[in-house]
């Protein structure tokens, strides 16, 4: 009797089911976790050095500056510049970024003075003070360099941390840049660096939709 009774408690027994609402919540957490492993899969994608033909423009998209001088991403980013102008010493560089409410003055500004403490002439230089995000450095900068007399469909650098680049790269093609060539800097300050890898996919579709 006892085996039988076991037997339809097996028989009958069909898991334990979730309400539909939980079933449809959790549906929509997997899908976000999934939609977010793609975007993040894009932006891995895009933090890596990619030189296309001879630019004879660099774009160096701006970051928090501090009051002792830039931060530690920006900082990245002005040494990678640094380490290709050692050969490339002619290149036009626009420092883009303008003054948020807690800098102490234009990114742009901060940043031309360190690439001048490092031995780039100010002449060499176009200093965009306005933008407060990426769409505005980029849209910026090329409203500056059409009116020094550049076409921008003749190839441009953009210089960012990794994770910035492919959003940098979607933005820039859409602006009219052609032949859009990245370095990636490193982020050496890892706080930043994992809080922007989370922050960029997100960041990735707001610009994709919104920024036009």
């Amino acid at each position: 009797m006892s085996d039988q009774k076991s037997k339809i408690e097996v028989a009958s027994y069909k898991g334990r089911r979730f309400h539909p609402v939980w079933q449809a919540f959790l549906a929509l957490v997997l899908l976000g976790i999934v939609v977010f492993a793609v975007l993040l899969g894009q932006v891995l994608s895009g933090a890596r050095d990619d030189v296309t033909g001879d630019p004879q423009v660099m774009i160096v998209l701006g970051c928090k500056l501090e009051d002792w001088g830039p931060s530690w991403m920006l900082q990245d980013r002005l040494d990678k510049a640094l380490d290709y102008l050692k050969d490339h010493p002619d290149l036009t560089v626009v420092v883009s970024g303008g003054q948020g409410n807690n800098e102490p003055k234009a990114e742009a500004q901060g940043m031309a003075d360190y690439l001048a403490e490092h031995g780039i002439s100010r002449e060499n230089m176009i200093l965009e003070t306005m933008s407060h995000n990426t769409w505005q450095n980029l849209s910026f900068s090329a409203r500056h360099l059409e009116e020094a007399g550049y076409d921008i469909k003749d190839g441009v650098m953009i210089v960012s941390n990794g994770f910035h680049l492919t959003r940098a790269r979607m933005l820039a093609r859409r602006l009219g840049f052609e032949q859009v060539s990245v370095l990636a800097a490193p982020s050496s300050h890892v706080p930043s660096r994992l809080k922007m890898y989370i922050r960029e996919p997100i960041a990735l579709v707001k610009s994709f939709v919104l920024d036009r």
